[in-house]
């Protein structure tokens, strides 16, 4: 049984110092101070919750007390549907510069019913450099009643020009205990499976409530756990390779079909197209740019995957090192015991931090676009013992 929802910053898991920061600023933005500014850039890991900490201070910003998560400006914004509240994603691998042109110049409208237009960019480390150039002039010259707020995991990952525009948050890690708490009092989750879940999911809330409300997610990743004891042989790392990479197509079909479909549907639509009449000049251009979009979603929710995948990797390897070196600290996979007492004997030390290498290896390698077959076969062939 899940609890009613209260002030917008509750959902804010182990972000003390940041709501501090962001209630001052919306104090301020009432005229109590000088701590608001019309541009921010939220930084932290993944799984920190730097897109939900832009969501609740926009609520806050538009709610007449400041995010008291019941009015209509708070639930609306929870819910995605407040008129003045934009959120922009990727869709597929990057944001590109129309997508940018287009809420630039949304940007510059006056705000419907709320106090703000404010705009709310994921992964802005995804933005091409042409469509940065186009934010750019909109975050040095914003309009009176404009505010952006971009998400990235590091300053890093955003281009200079219009990091140094930005005021910087940054978000930490959450802790294990403060995740678990969460899903016990607001998603309503057994206290044994909250803690399990919290502690496998390495501090990524939306991954561990994932975990704790799916029991196919927690059987996949025992599978995936279970995969350095299934190694012998050269064909047992291809085909532990091959499923890894049929199980992220799968997964990224999944979640994307029914979207597909639809923005299909929507095309024709626009262009008044039907089953069997004639296609309209220039319906096949745009049917192949979307065609291309969704192509490129699927490929970075494929990618996505198969990183989980070698996170869940390198957890249970640092749970194995640990083992073995007589650390005293608690173990990711509390609930992979066996498992990890098993590879503790099968491999030394020293074979342990190769296979960690290996993992690392493998996910620089996709980063640079390699093929993820061969990659993943490479890291199995050096994950046998």
């Amino acid at each position: 049984m899940t609890h009613p929802p209260g002030p917008v910053w509750s959902d804010l898991v182990g972000q003390e110092p940041v709501v501090e920061i962001l209630q001052a600023a919306v104090a301020s933005s009432s005229g109590e101070g000088r701590s608001m500014t019309h541009a921010w850039l939220f930084t932290g890991p993944p799984g920190s919750g730097r897109s939900n900490a832009a969501r609740a201070f926009a609520a806050a910003l538009q709610c007449d007390v400041g995010g008291c998560g019941h009015c209509q400006s708070c639930t609306t914004a929870r819910a995605g549907s407040h008129p003045d509240i934009t959120l922009i994603n990727t869709a597929g691998l990057s944001i590109g510069v129309d997508t940018a042109r287009d809420q630039v110049r949304r940007a510059a409208l006056r705000p419907a019913v709320g106090r703000w237009q404010i705009m709310i960019v994921e992964d802005a480390d995804r933005l091409t450099d042409q469509a940065a150039n186009a934010l750019l002039k909109a975050i040095e010259e914003p309009s009176a009643h404009a505010i952006w707020m971009l998400c990235a995991p590091a300053l890093e990952d955003v281009v200079i020009t219009i990091r140094s525009r930005c005021r910087p948050v940054l978000l930490r890690t959450p802790p294990t205990a403060d995740i678990a708490r969460l899903l016990i009092e607001r998603d309503g989750i057994e206290p044994d499976l909250a803690e399990a879940t919290a502690a496998a999911s390495q501090g990524h809330i939306g991954r561990a409530r994932g975990l704790a409300r799916d029991p196919e997610a927690r059987q996949r990743r025992r599978n995936i756990l279970a995969l350095p004891l299934e190694l012998r042989t050269v064909g047992d790392c291809v085909a532990a390779a091959q499923t890894v990479v049929e199980a992220a197509t799968a997964h990224a079909s999944g979640r994307a079909d029914d979207s597909e479909a639809d923005e299909l549907s929507d095309l024709r639509q626009t262009w008044g197209v039907e089953e069997r009449g004639r296609r309209p000049a220039g319906y096949a251009g745009a049917l192949s740019a979307l065609e291309k979009d969704q192509t490129r979603r699927r490929k970075r929710l494929s990618l996505d995957s198969i990183d989980g995948v070698l996170l869940d990797l390198l957890s249970l390897c640092r749970d194995v090192a640990a083992s073995q070196c007589g650390a005293r600290t608690d173990f990711v996979n509390a609930d992979a015991i066996e498992t990890i007492a098993d590879l503790s004997r099968r491999w030394t030390p020293e074979s342990t931090i190769r296979t960690i290498d290996a993992i690392v290896n493998c996910r620089e390698a996709l980063a640079a676009n390699a093929a993820p077959l061969l990659a993943l076969e490479r890291m199995m062939l050096e994950l046998r013992p």
